[in-house]
């Protein structure tokens, strides 16, 4: 392996692209320690203080954190999203997306605008009710004197600052994907995942049981490797759910010209068992939430407080509000792999289209053994999705699960919970793999052996 990685910096293209990357990176990490003018600490931001945490995940931030890039790149994720959309049922851009290389750099046009409009609009509503629903913010410092709204200078200067960061780590993104290595918007949520890895294993280390220094922790040897065996069969269910396949055998009809015979080979038509990849869990996840905010505000507002029914009713609801956030309640989790499955089959029913693979089967004059180029193909396709989905869906609904499930079963905190499974470790298998399988395209090109490769 150690001679596989200095071939790797032997080739200078290569070479130069990996350290543009983590030079990239490096530019993300020191922006991402910056605050907002004369902000000199956080926010616990209350009541959304869960759904920032898990929000945190996938944004490229950790939106407790009152930064220049405090809303990350979810918002350009955000914007990705609706198009990819709107390319399935609004036909200029379906005709857009046919265009080819014309009109994907179009569609990259409007998903930078609509970027800046949805920064906006969640910067404002980040510093008026997330900031602002923290007592202890050390942003009331700059509200009108006995209001609670923020100043108007303070708030469209931390607006503008907040929407610069994000569609400057929208360009550092673009950069990567141009210059260096591998896809940029994936690599700033992965770093950001990693770099939550330290402070984890800090908190774990505290939280141990040693003998020798006499500190009585929560976690002792049993729960450790307990940890150690779990994080084991986790990390390679993934590898071997992301990598997994359904291959269907097709077949190339012959044609000549002049006295030679072409085609007749038969080839493999590859289809991910984890179609949707990482977005049902976070769909699901993000659905979730509002329950439990709904419900929990309503429990807390009463128009007769003295009154038995009132009372009844706040109980009521603060206990379906509870369901909904308590990730270890069994209507939660039911509620979170029923969502996850339904977002599966969405996504896919989106981004897969059997009608159209069939009909780029026969222009090729590629065919299914047994079954006629058409409808009778398209068909198969989809029967064959919505089986391997299925497989799918459940494995995600159980990577879903399993972060709430080790942290109130073995006592340990979500931050350290969080590695065993959910979306972090989903992206971050996901992007190291295309990490891997670009530096391994370099390396065939020179006739080297790829990283993976014995």
């Amino acid at each position: 392996m150690w001679e596989k990685i200095r071939v790797v910096f032997t080739i200078p293209e290569l070479r130069r692209k990996i350290l543009l990357t983590l030079l990239l990176l490096g530019v993300y990490r020191v922006g991402y320690q910056i605050r907002l003018p004369m902000v000199t600490g956080g926010t616990d931001a209350g009541q959304f203080n869960q759904f920032l945490e898990k929000f945190s995940v996938f944004a490229a931030t950790d939106l407790r954190q009152m930064t220049i890039f405090g809303l990350g790149i979810m918002p350009y994720i955000s914007a990705s999203i609706v198009f990819q959309l709107l390319g399935s049922v609004w036909k200029p851009i379906e005709q857009l997306r046919k265009e080819g290389q014309t009109g994907m750099q179009k569609i990259n046009e409007y998903t930078r605008y609509l970027t800046v409009v949805l920064c906006v609009i969640q910067s404002y509503v980040f510093l008026n009710f997330v900031v602002l629903s923290d007592p202890n913010s050390v942003a009331k410092q700059f509200c009108y004197e006995n209001t609670a709204t923020l100043h108007w200078g303070w708030q469209i200067t931390a607006i503008a600052i907040m929407t610069c960061g994000t569609v400057f780590l929208m360009w550092l993104g673009e950069q990567i994907d141009e210059y260096g290595i591998g896809n940029g918007i994936s690599l700033l949520i992965m770093a950001s995942i990693l770099a939550q890895m330290p402070r984890a294993l800090m908190e774990l280390r505290q939280n141990m049981t040693n003998e020798l220094s006499g500190s009585s922790g929560e976690i002792g040897p049993d729960k450790l490797i307990v940890l150690a065996a779990l994080f084991v069969a986790v990390v390679f269910g993934v590898v071997f759910i992301t990598l997994g396949q359904r291959r269907i055998q097709t077949q190339s009809a012959k044609h000549v010209r002049g006295r030679r015979v072409y085609g007749g080979t038969k080839q493999y038509l590859p289809l991910r068992i984890n179609q949707a990849g990482v977005m049902p869990i976070i769909f699901a996840s993000s659905l979730l939430m509002i329950p439990g905010v709904l419900f929990g505000a309503l429990a807390n507002w009463s128009l007769d407080p003295s009154s038995d029914f009132w009372t009844w009713m706040s109980e009521t609801l603060g206990m379906i509000a509870n369901a909904f956030t308590d990730s270890s309640n069994l209507t939660y989790v039911l509620t979170l792999a029923a969502l996850i499955f339904f977002f599966c089959y969405f996504w896919t029913s989106i981004t897969f289209n059997p009608k159209e693979m069939s009909e780029n089967l026969k222009d090729q004059g590629t065919f299914i053994p047994g079954y006629r180029p058409g409808k009778r193909t398209a068909d198969y396709l989809e029967k064959v999705m919505i089986r391997i989905t299925y497989v799918g869906a459940a494995f995600l609904a159980l990577v879903a699960v399993v972060p709430s499930l080790i942290s109130s079963q073995l006592g340990v905190s979500y931050a350290v919970a969080s590695f065993y499974g959910g979306t972090g470790l989903l992206i971050a298998v996901s992007v190291a793999f295309d990490l891997i399988q670009k530096i391994d395209n370099h390396l065939l090109m020179r006739n080297y052996k790829g990283l993976l490769e014995s």
